[in-house]
């Protein structure tokens, strides 16, 4: 009704249309069509044609160990998100939806670590776990304690899930908080008229009605996991020995631009993809937010 002419929402939805068909869509129709092509010999001599080798790559997936092991710290750095990163940001955004003044400045303060690049971060952390001078081994050496090598194999993927989830923690938490404050008070009021108790409040209340945010919330952070990538290559450039701490992200980035295999880098990334779509229509469904209370 309030548009009764179509044509100017066309025009002004048109560039951004255009813009997506450029830069996405076109590029992950080329990135499919590379993964079926070796060209690696294009690279090493230019002039070469494209030699088509259909699924091979594909195929290479299923034998290669380190794709296991970045399919794997995927999937534990999506169970972390959602557990430790959402978790945590939506107990932060219901104790400071308790607090009626200084909300402002809790914002400030959570959200603080998106603001920063997360490339920075990488290497603040690095400077921390650094075996000599770093941080974490001085406070050690101050104690009497002997130096630990934070990037050992055994713990590497622990030391660097730790700035990941830290880093976004204060993204959701406004996401959340802004949800709860859309809630209408009415509803605290008359719930704490019938005798309902805070703890009550936020099981019967908050958190049926934030379905729909959380469900935003967790999809981000799945699909936010699989995509993992800066923070992670800053501390550990290259996975750590024999790859232990890639990412899906990482292990694509060193194929591509470190080892120069772009066709089996365009695979990765097609699977990253597709790991993608997957863990949102997941979520989705698990979730149901759009499903009546």
């Amino acid at each position: 009704m309030l548009y009764k002419k179509k044509w100017p929402l066309v025009i002004f939805l048109l560039p951004g249309l255009v813009m997506m068909l450029v830069f996405l869509f076109i590029p992950f129709i080329n990135n499919i069509r590379f993964s079926l092509y070796d060209m690696t010999s294009v690279v090493l001599m230019p002039g070469q044609e494209f030699k088509y080798i259909g699924l091979e790559n594909y195929k290479n997936l299923f034998k290669d160990p380190k794709i296991r092991i970045a399919v794997l710290n995927s999937l534990k750095m999506m169970g972390l998100t959602v557990v430790f990163q959402i978790g945590t940001a939506l107990l932060l955004a219901i104790m400071v939806d308790a607090v009626k003044r200084g909300q402002h400045f809790f914002r400030i303060v959570y959200f603080f670590p998106i603001v920063i690049s997360a490339t920075a971060i990488g290497l603040i952390f690095k400077l921390f776990y650094n075996y000599t001078g770093g941080m974490l081994n001085q406070l050690r050496t101050l104690m009497g304690m002997e130096p630990v090598n934070w990037l050992a194999p055994n713990i590497a993927f622990i030391m660097i899930s730790i700035p990941i989830l830290w880093n976004y923690v204060g993204f959701y938490f406004v996401i959340l908080l802004t949800g709860i404050n859309g809630i209408s008070d009415e509803m605290y009021e008359a719930a704490a008229i019938d005798g309902c108790s805070k703890f009550k409040q936020v099981f019967y209340i908050t958190l049926p009605l934030l379905r729909g945010v959380i469900c935003t919330c967790i999809t981000l952070g799945v699909t936010g996991a699989i995509k993992v990538f800066d923070l992670a290559w800053a501390i550990v450039p290259k996975g750590a020995p024999q790859g232990l701490t890639h990412f899906l992200g990482t292990y694509m980035y060193e194929q591509t631009f470190t080892i120069s295999n772009y066709d089996y880098g365009s695979t990765i990334a097609f699977l990253i993809v597709i790991f993608g779509v997957t863990a949102s229509w997941i979520v989705s469904k698990i979730i149901r937010p759009d499903d009546n209370l």
